[in-house]
């Protein structure tokens, strides 16, 4: 359960740097497409640094891993997500991209947990036996 606020605490944190990304981006005129990509790996980038610092601090990750699960599905989620609630529905860039993060977040959690982190917490329980 720790893990899970340390977490969304990052989230939370991480939903700024992509808001502000996006927000800043959009004002320069980028396609909101494009703008939404970038903003989301400025997030992932910071998410895990603060990942690997302390939601699973003293566990190695690996940053390709994040990249490959966290990455994928957000940058994947995020387009697919703008594209529904921006260009078919109309809404606001920020909202919809505020709804597209917070449906994603359980799953990203998971990929954390299971996949990313989970070589470091492998290798403790092999040294402990």
């Amino acid at each position: 359960m720790i893990r899970w606020l340390r977490f969304s605490a990052v989230g939370i944190a991480g939903t700024g740097v992509q808001l502000l990304v996006l927000w800043l981006l959009l004002k320069f005129r980028m396609n909101y497409l494009i703008a939404t990509a970038l903003a989301v790996e400025a997030a992932l980038l910071h998410n895990y640094v603060w990942h690997s610092l302390w939601t699973w601090r003293g566990l190695p990750g690996s940053l390709w891993r994040f990249q490959v699960t966290n990455g994928l599905v957000s940058i994947c989620s995020n387009l697919i997500l703008m594209q529904l609630f921006t260009g078919w529905l109309g809404f606001p860039a920020l909202p919809a991209n505020l709804a597209a993060i917070a449906l994603m977040s359980v799953v990203n959690f998971r990929l954390g947990d299971r996949w990313v982190f989970a070589l470091g917490r492998q290798r403790r329980q092999n040294t402990a036996i």
